[in-house]
């Protein structure tokens, strides 16, 4: 099952990167460096070297370590130890009720979903209204003042952000979250929020890779902390699934961690917090483009950096080449 990663969690740093698919052996000097680990929060020694990111349409040569400190070769490496073979849905199931069961013990209260640092709330919600205005701007530039616009938070748990944000752009909000004591509290948050024309509709009880949202019925969906507890082949269905659920000038929100190299698999959550190659991979995957992106800001320095990427399903238009200074902010396909 998919769920809520609502905790931006501590940053576990630097690691070995050693491919022995492709032959490639890591640089011969090395440097020590103490940094943060991921939960347990405990200073760790690692030594650092190259990273091998070698990405193709066939498979991900990714590098990776979990936070335990064990190393990866590959992504494939990683999931066959975590799920099994592909096809083996016992085990695969098992890792998405982990996950769930992990989240069934955190409070129903900001400071819980943010993993004890919901003072960073207010920086989240500044950096993400200033990245929707925008893309409001652009993408719905037709929109009349009767236009009704709907949006889908998914791994909504208590209702941080609709309440926050997005309640006050769309005149209707869907939640998607599979637990249920966090959906419960999403309720009762929301029931004085918004107003006649500016409220949450449905409140969706259901695991993300499981939910198929309804056709045409979405301006934006917004995917925040959550998307890192579904394997690759799920994010990728998730994805081709729900971008039959856009409107016409309709878009994907995707606001998630970034791991520095690779990716860091967290063995207590059972989530997987991906590096930008590593995304824009899975989103090339997905048919998707890339509209535009931006760094969150005003977090503090022991987490992972956070980046927000805003994704189309229309193909972009071709634009020609010149020598005007004017810059242009249209689509760009992810490359």
């Amino acid at each position: 099952m998919s769920f809520s990663l609502h905790s931006p969690f501590v940053s576990i740093g630097h690691f070995h990167c050693h491919n022995h698919q492709n032959h490639i052996s890591p640089p011969s000097t090395t440097t020590t460096t103490t940094t943060l680990a991921s939960p347990p929060y405990l200073f760790q020694q690692r030594r650092e070297t190259r990273s091998v990111l070698t990405l193709s349409s066939e498979s991900m040569e990714i590098c990776g370590v979990d936070s335990e400190g064990k190393e990866f070769n590959s992504v494939q490496e990683m999931w066959r130890e975590e799920i099994g073979e592909e096809g083996d849905e016992t085990r695969k199931t098992q890792w998405y009720r982990d996950g769930v069961s992990y989240w069934e013990g955190v409070e129903a209260s900001v400071d819980g979903v943010l993993g004890g640092y919901g003072h960073v709330n207010d920086a989240d919600i500044i950096g993400s209204e200033v990245f929707l205005k925008t893309l409001l701007q652009e993408r719905l530039v037709n929109v009349g003042p009767n236009q009704h616009l709907v949006a889908l938070d998914c791994g909504s748990g208590i209702g941080r952000i609709t309440k926050n944000l997005l309640i006050r752009y769309f005149n209707e909000v869907d939640l998607l979250e599979p637990v249920a004591q966090f959906l419960d509290a999403a309720r009762e948050n929301l029931a004085s929020a918004g107003s006649k024309t500016h409220k949450a509709t449905n409140f969706f009880c259901v695991p993300l890779q499981e939910f198929t949202p309804a056709a045409g019925r979405y301006d934006v969906i917004w995917v925040q902390w959550c998307i890192g507890h579904l394997t690759d082949n799920d994010f990728v269905s998730f994805f081709n699934c729900a971008k039959g659920c856009l409107k016409p000038g309709g878009f994907f929100v995707v606001k998630e961690n970034l791991a520095k190299k690779g990716f860091v698999l967290d063995k207590e959550d059972h989530s997987i917090t991906r590096s930008d190659p590593y995304f824009k991979q899975l989103f090339r995957q997905c048919g998707l483009h890339l509209y535009r992106t931006k760094d969150q800001k005003g977090l503090p320095q022991e987490l992972f950096a956070v980046k927000m990427y805003a994704l189309t399903v229309d193909t972009p238009p071709k634009i020609h080449r010149t020598r005007s200074k004017t810059t242009s902010n249209r689509p760009q396909i992810i490359k």
